[in-house]
């Protein structure tokens, strides 16, 4: 059902220098950027090996209300076969899906749920047009 870790993802406060510090310091290589509907620079993608990633946050750009020096954790992102497999399971253990399987901007499927101390959870399936597959 699991296949394993897709990404974690943080806010940042000054993206050049985090990316300076990922890329420059340890060795990864920026694979894409999303950006939002305004177009807009949102996302950081840095492939750590295949189809696991860390994601950067732009600052406030993730449509919450974020404090004004926020920055750390974001979310766990779990790689999962099938996305409705995963919200049906989780739903018959009776745990509640904060967001139903919908496709997100990255044509990947995507739902979300919360561990029992308030920390997202996003479980993804990879579609074929997916950047994460194609890294960029």
């Amino acid at each position: 059902m699991i296949k394993g870790i897709g990404h974690t993802a943080y806010f940042v406060r000054d993206m050049e220098r985090s990316l300076s510090f990922y890329c420059d310091v340890l060795g990864l290589e920026k694979a894409f950027e999303l950006h939002n509907e305004q177009d807009e620079p949102w996302i950081v993608y840095l492939k750590i090996s295949e189809r696991q990633f860390i994601e950067l946050f732009y600052h406030g750009k993730d449509g919450t209300l974020q404090p004004e020096n926020a920055a750390g954790y974001h979310h766990l992102c779990l790689e999962v076969e099938d996305i409705h497999q995963i919200a049906d399971h989780l739903n018959k253990k009776g745990w509640p899906l904060d967001v139903e399987p919908t496709k997100g901007v990255d044509h990947n499927y995507q739902c979300w749920a919360t561990d029992p101390d308030g920390n997202r959870i996003e479980f993804m399936q990879l579609m074929p047009d997916s950047p994460h597959l194609k890294g960029k």
